[in-house]
């Protein structure tokens, strides 16, 4: 019991809306769902600002609330448009709240925007607050919390069980709201009582479900469902559905207190064939407590399914079992049954034509509610259903009702399955092996194939009364041979689990030969991890049946008990992981103990325990796991009760059998006989003659009656065939009907999306033409642009060639201006040598004493000549033969250069009128610079002069002598000789030129020594 403070209440206030359209004929409900319980606000007018003012509340603990949490559960609220008149009910959008902003502190409320508005031209918002708050209400007061369910991605697996919804009958916590409960009216001794608070709760231990106070259940009753037969189910089935490629199996489905239930599946949809089964369960409650829950609770949907998927439900209305004042409940069982039609899915929104009335799908169902006291009947009557049939088929055929009853646990020796009602299982639990597992207890019926060497579920005597049973066989005696077993078997524990993921796994397994072909299982699942042992709960099971030893033992040796390892999972569908392999026959060779029975017979038991590995169920032959198990086998002797039906076949042998027995007895041995007729030879042989022909009468009247029975069989099978034929023409004759409204429909469409295209296409046409038109003007524009742009350029062109022709003008003013400055300075330098050689003849005997001294001089410095010139040669060749290799360098490197000025000549000459005005001015700058240098020059040669000038002052005044005047002019000559081989060495490389800056500078020198050489002498 959760304590008081961890109770808690999740409240949604959905306050009011904005920004609706106004629709008067029309009102607004809000329906909110959240942990599969569905509440709804009171309509309210559909006005652009329609005024809910409504809380709704969930009750919970503190415990689920973290665990819807972590799953993010969320509250889904959706709102329609509600219409009075038909009842309608139009979606409008949803809103998704995220249940983690919940808190405990009131928040302000927010404005939210409808998801999937159908009003997309407005933008529809609610306001909505979602707050916690402590449950102080009485616990009368509040809805029962359940665990948290799966996503919705489960609930999509089984779409026929998404679509019962709370609807089904039973369910634990029934969806009904506050104005719901409000229309139920309570009974005066029921005072006080919430009609919400009225649920089936499982009681475990009395195998009943308890429906209201455990003050007020004072009685017992049996609710029962009843499927009996159906009818044209083809009519469900759509053209554009494609079935499995197997055989399809279809089954009916529905709820039963929170029990999923399903009948035997059957796979012709047009002569559906299948025995009818009845689910029952135990109720304890009382007369006004059921009326109530049968008013809150009133339809009980049915589904016929293919696999996961929903072709067609029926609604069966629950309120007129208990009419308020009726007491027909204490005299006898009240029913509601008939034929109910079956309606596809989203008819509505499919838009699907109306099916006529003699060709609507329907099924036979019979809801029954009776006191536990009073007996029922255990036989319902099968409804003919074709008018062509012959007389003796259409007559009440009384049948014997397969059927399972819902209740609590029961001893593993009565069934073997465990009680699926331990662990009530979820809408979305829907699986087909949960179903499997249901708690059934089958009544059994006698086989008319049976004999005795196959093994029946003999134990329990097998009593009937019914006129069916007894026309269709008699009783023979079992052989003495046949022996009661009792085989156990308890799957103990799952250890050494290989996979690297925990699994919730069940055990399943099945074993025809013990007398029942439905598997068993394991519930509920436990979780597995590696390196761990888990103990497998209600894994224990019985069997009793009869056989002879030695066919129990071969069976054993041959047939090896298949027992498979299933993950299960909410999020997704069950998983195969591995399948075990138990052979029985390792316990006949246990040893056998002793023991006696239950009337003190003598009986012997063999056990037998083992550990086996779990193969994987796909991939290659891996263990993943280890299963421990223990089984015993319990011999109670010779079978007591020997008595079982056989065929009518069967009958006739025994008949023709028993016949010979009625002969006359024989005439004493020592009788004379006188005549041959008298003999008792020829009277065996006139019996034997008769008796053949009374055979021979019997096997043509027999064959007589087969092959009328043939060719009723025949003629049936051809009725049979044509109704279907028939049945398949009308179907498809209303399909085909549909199919040529739907053409017409699409041949106007496609008229008038033709004629769309027809203007889609004039348009084109035109704006194809403004875009040429367009594309022109462009053209003529960029035409008249290129144009400009070339006139623009000759201009230029012409205004830079002027400018070079007037620099062409500078240059030749300035060179003359040059070569008069070069002609006055030729003639000061050779009037500075006149000079220089007047003063060189006057000073001879004042310079005589240095002659003397210079000549030592002069040999030391020939001396030093000498060896400079050894020097200066070797320097030379090393300097040609360096000025050579230059020489190579160049020329491969102007020849490179020439490559690359050739292949960018092309992209230069696109560009020459565009650079051309630069180059030129590059030339003129360039021409300054020279005639700068030549400026510059001309100073220095000036300087020169000057100096000489004051040199040949000085040699005139007397400073200089006559010998050192004759050593410089012979230092002149060496110096001018050496500018002339080194010029000639030079010009001999073929590297330079007289163009060439190093050649005019040589050049230079040698006029300037033969200049001064000229002056001196």
């Amino acid at each position: 019991m959760v304590s008081k403070s961890d109770q808690l209440l999740i409240v949604v206030s959905i306050l009011e809306g904005r920004h609706f359209p106004k629709r008067p004929k029309h009102m607004l409900v809000v329906e909110a769902k959240f942990d599969g319980e569905q509440l709804a606000t009171d309509p309210v007018d559909h006005t652009d600002q329609p005024e809910f003012a409504t809380e709704l509340a969930w009750e919970i603990d503190r415990k689920a609330l973290h665990q819807h949490r972590l799953q993010r559960t969320p509250i889904k609220l959706q709102c329609f448009a509600l219409d009075p008149i038909t009842s309608a009910k139009e979606t409008i959008g949803y809103i998704v709240l995220d249940l983690r902003t919940a808190q405990e502190t009131k928040q302000a409320p927010k404005w939210y925007q409808l998801l999937s508005n159908k009003y997309t031209k407005f933008k529809s918002e609610i306001q909505i607050s979602i707050a916690l708050e402590t449950d102080t209400k009485a616990p009368v007061d509040s809805f029962k919390a359940k665990g948290a369910p799966p996503r919705d991605g489960k609930e999509m697996e089984s779409p026929y069980v998404a679509k019962t919804g709370l609807e089904l009958l039973g369910s634990s916590d029934p969806p009904t709201s506050a104005s719901q409960s409000a229309g139920i009216t309570v009974p005066a001794i029921l005072a006080g009582l919430d009609p919400r608070d009225i649920v089936a709760v499982l009681n475990e231990e009395g195998g009943y479900h308890q429906i209201g106070p455990a003050e007020y259940c004072t009685d017992s009753f049996i609710l029962s469902v009843t499927i009996a037969f159906a009818t044209q189910l083809e009519q469900l089935i759509p053209c554009t559905m494609k079935l499995p490629e197997r055989q399809p199996e279809f089954f009916f489905y529905y709820s039963l207190l929170g029990n999923d239930v399903t009948n035997e599946p059957f796979n012709d949809l047009i002569n559906p064939n299948f025995e009818p089964e009845r689910a029952s369960v135990r109720i304890r409650s009382s007369v006004e407590i059921l009326r109530v829950y049968l008013a809150l609770q009133s339809k009980l949907q049915i589904h016929l399914c293919c696999g996961d998927q929903s072709l067609g439900s029926t609604e069966i209305p629950l309120t007129g079992l208990l009419k308020k004042g009726s007491t027909e409940i204490n005299q006898h069982p009240v029913t509601v049954e008939g034929a109910f039609t079956l309606d596809p899915p989203n008819r509505a929104k499919q838009k699907l034509a109306p099916i006529p009335v003699e060709l609507a799908p329907t099924v036979g169902v019979s809801v029954a509610l009776q006191r536990e006291g009073i007996d029922s009947q255990s036989l319902i009557e099968l409804k003919t259903q074709n008018e062509h049939e012959p007389e003796h088929s259409k007559k009440k055929v009384l049948t014997p009702i397969k059927e399972k009853t819902l209740t609590g646990p029961k001893s593993p020796r009565v069934s073997p399955v465990p009680s699926h009602n331990q662990s009530p299982p979820t809408k979305d639990d829907a699986t087909e092996s949960e179903v499997e597992s249901l708690q059934y207890d089958k009544d059994t019926k006698p086989n008319p194939k049976a004999s005795s060497s196959v093994p029946a579920s003999l134990a329990q005597p097998v009593t009937t009364s019914n006129p069916s049973e007894a026309a269709s066989g008699q009783k023979i005696a079992v052989p003495a041979t046949s022996h009661h077993f009792c085989f156990s078997i308890d799957l103990r524990s799952i250890h050494a689990l290989e996979i690297g993921f925990p699994i919730n796994c069940i055990l399943r397994y099945s074993y025809p030969f013990f007398g029942s072909a439905a598997p068993i299982m394991t519930n509920p699942p436990v979780e597995v991890r590696k390196n761990m042992e888990v103990f497998l709960p209600q894994s224990y099971c019985a069997f009793d049946f009869a056989t002879m030893p030695h066919q129990l033992q071969d069976t054993f040796l041959r047939i090896p008990l298949l027992v498979e390892l299933w993950h299960k999972d909410k999020m997704s569908k069950d998983l195969l992981l591995g399948i075990a392999r138990i052979q029985l026959s390792n316990i006949l060779s246990s040893e056998k103990t002793r023991f006696l029975g239950s009337n003190g017979e003598q009986c012997w038991r063999q056990t037998y325990s083992e550990s086996v590995p779990i193969i994987a169920a796909q991939g290659s032959n891996n263990r993943i796991a280890d299963l421990s198990y223990t089984v015993t086998l319990e011999d109670y002797g010779l079978v007591k009760m020997r008595e079982i039906f056989i065929s009518d076949s069967s009958q006739g042998v025994s008949a023709i059998q028993q016949k010979p027995s009625s002969l006359p007895p024989a005439p004493c041995p020592s009788e004379i006989q006188t005549e041959p007729r008298e003999t008792l030879e020829y009277k065996a042989a006139l019996e034997l003659e008769m008796w053949k022909e009374i055979q021979e009468d019997i096997f043509e009247n027999q064959l007589k009656q087969k092959e009328l029975a043939h060719m009723q069989a025949l003629a049936e099978e051809w009725k049979k065939r044509d109704r279907e034929r028939e049945s398949l023409v009308k179907k498809k004759v209303a399909e085909y009907t549909i199919l040529e409204g739907k053409l017409q429909k699409t041949l106007i469409d496609l008229e008038k999306r033709e004629q769309q295209l027809a203007s889609v296409e004039s348009e084109l046409q035109r704006e194809k033409k403004e875009l040429q038109s367009e594309r022109q003007r462009n053209l003529q524009e960029l035409q008249d642009s290129i144009r400009r742009a070339k006139e623009d350029c000759i201009h230029q062109v012409e205004l830079e060639r002027l400018k070079i022709k007037q620099l062409e003008e500078d240059k030749h003013r300035l060179q003359q201006q040059l070569n008069d400055a070069e002609n006055k300075y030729k003639i000061l330098e050779k009037e500075f040598q006149q000079f220089k050689d007047q003063q060189n003849n006057k000073p001879e005997i004042r310079l005589q004493s240095e002659i003397n001294l210079l000549t030592l001089e002069k040999v030391e410095l020939e001396r030093k000549l000498e060896s400079a010139t050894k020097s200066k040669l070797h320097y030379k060749q090393q300097w040609g033969r360096a000025l050579k290799e230059l020489a190579r360098l160049k020329q491969r490197e102007q020849e490179s250069q020439m490559a690359r000025l050739k292949k960018q000549q092309e992209e230069l000459e696109q560009m020459r009128l565009r650079y051309l005005a630069a180059e030129e001015k590059d030339t003129v700058k360039t021409e300054r610079q020279e005639l700068l240098d030549i400026r510059n020059e001309l100073n220095r040669l000036r300087q020169q002069e000057q100096k000489q000038y004051q040199d040949s002052t000085e040699i005139a005044s007397g400073k200089k002598d006559g010998p050192h005047g004759s050593v410089l002019e012979e230092g002149l000559d060496d110096y001018l000789t050496r500018l002339i081989e080194e010029r000639d060495t030079l010009m001999r490389t073929g590297v330079y030129n007289h163009e060439d800056r190093i050649i005019s500078e040589l050049d230079r020198q040698i006029r300037e020594i033969l200049a001064k050489s000229n002056a001196s002498n």
